[in-house]
């Protein structure tokens, strides 16, 4: 069987984390090349991904949406990773949801079919990019969000224009957050817009971003709003399609949303799509509390009996220990993310040791980042030396994928199994 395209191309080895492979060594040919991040057979910093996690937290994801009846269409922003989407896609995703155009292009080259721009659809430019791939392939699959007669009258004029019609969502939000419709006079402006471009705009759903809000009786008293709309509006028969699509859900909040959102009855079928795309990798900050609390109140997930796994990592050698009480570590912000908390290292080894990796002491701490380098606090006696490899675990995966350009797959001993690309 042909190797599938995502695997033909060649490793970019002029990028960071990357061995000394051959001229012209694919993605597919990584796997071959045996390298283990222990040998130091990978130039650091390098940026892992845990294969067994991976696999862990696609199935977690899948079960819980599965449990609750509702559809998984994540959040590709995260990784902008083609191969990760197709293994979303493998592991029962609806489609795949995106943020810009041009994020929705590199995705379509790459061999997805099927997108939510969780998003406003604005500028000519963009429209003509959704238009090209309308006009290229019939699988295309696009939708977008709406929130102002502004937006809804060019999109209506230029598809008119082109002889096409765009698939909208209604968009909801609420006062001082992000985008969204704030009072019962925008929805019925922009409901009217809609209805004056009868052949180029098709409302087909509605849609929400409940994370702009922080307390949880807030985030269920705004989606039950929200579902009062959708159900006055589907009574009016303002959806132009057979199942009314409802989405809504970032990565903190899918488990409220799932359980506002599902069991929903209404005049036509409804199809609930939730977004989360931080699940793949997870993360030991922002993402474990969001998972410590889903743990504790929610009874479907108490019910799995198991939650999701941190599975992208970073290692880094111990670059210089200048003085006593701080060690140099050779990773910077241009290599992990920052904006949600500093990296944590989690593990220490040794290399020509002979032993494993050990877990780190609690009392090694990053205490600040520049562009290459972080500041680690450690105890005077520290049994830590330059040379010496770390792992760390962070916060907020998206920052983080952003910054390399590749990503070595590795198994639990730290094998290279695999590298997937990214199109930042």
């Amino acid at each position: 069987m042909a190797a599938h395209p995502l695997l033909e191309k060649p490793l970019n080895t002029a990028t960071k984390g990357l061995g000394s492979s051959p001229a012209g060594c694919t993605l597919q040919d990584v796997a071959s090349l045996d390298w283990n991040i222990l040998r130091e057979e990978v130039s650091l910093p390098v940026a892992v991904l845990r294969q067994s996690r991976i696999q862990h937290n696609l199935q977690w994801m899948q079960d819980f949406m599965q449990r609750y009846g509702v559809q998984l269409a994540p959040h590709g922003k995260t990784t902008m990773s083609p191969a990760l989407f197709h293994l979303q896609l493998q592991h029962g995703a609806w489609g795949i949801t995106l943020a810009t155009v041009p994020q929705v292009h590199a995705a379509f080259l790459h061999g997805i079919r099927r997108f939510l721009l969780a998003n406003q659809l604005v500028g000519k430019a963009n429209m003509a990019i959704i238009a090209r791939l309308q006009q290229a392939d019939p699988d295309f699959s696009f939708c977008c969000i709406v929130d102002s007669v502004a937006n809804v009258e060019a999109l209506g004029q230029f598809f008119a224009q082109h002889g096409q019609s765009v698939r909208v969502l209604l968009e909801y939000g609420v006062e001082g957050g992000r985008t969204g419709l704030r009072s019962p006079q925008q929805e019925q402006e922009v409901l009217a817009a809609i209805a004056r471009w009868p052949q180029s705009l098709s409302l087909i759903g509605v849609e929400v971003y409940e994370g702009v809000l922080q307390q949880e009786e807030d985030i269920r008293a705004f989606l039950r709003s929200v579902v009062a709309r959708t159900r006055e509006h589907a009574a009016r028969g303002l959806f132009r399609e057979e199942k009314i699509l409802l989405s809504g859900a970032g990565s903190a909040w899918y488990d409220v949303v799932a359980d506002e959102f599902s069991g929903l009855e209404l005049a036509q079928p409804l199809e609930v799509l939730l977004r989360p795309g931080c699940y793949l990798t997870h993360d030991v900050g922002i993402y474990l509390h969001a998972e410590q609390r889903i743990q504790s109140n929610n009874p479907v997930a108490r019910d799995m009996g198991r939650s999701l796994q941190p599975a992208l990592q970073l290692w880094a050698y111990v670059q210089s220990i200048p003085e006593s009480g701080r060690a140099i570590i050779a990773l910077g912000k241009r290599d992990a993310a920052f904006d949600a908390g500093l990296p944590q290292v989690s593990l220490h080894f040794r290399p020509d040791s002979g032993g494993t990796p050990q877990p780190a002491p609690a009392d090694w701490i990053v205490s600040s980042m520049m562009d290459q380098h972080a500041f680690m606090r450690i105890p005077a006696d520290a049994d830590l030396q330059v040379g010496d490899m770390l792992a760390f675990e962070i916060s907020h995966p998206c920052l983080t994928f952003d910054k390399w350009r590749q990503l070595l797959l590795v198994d639990d001993a730290l094998n290279v199994t695999g590298a997937v690309e990214t199109l930042f």
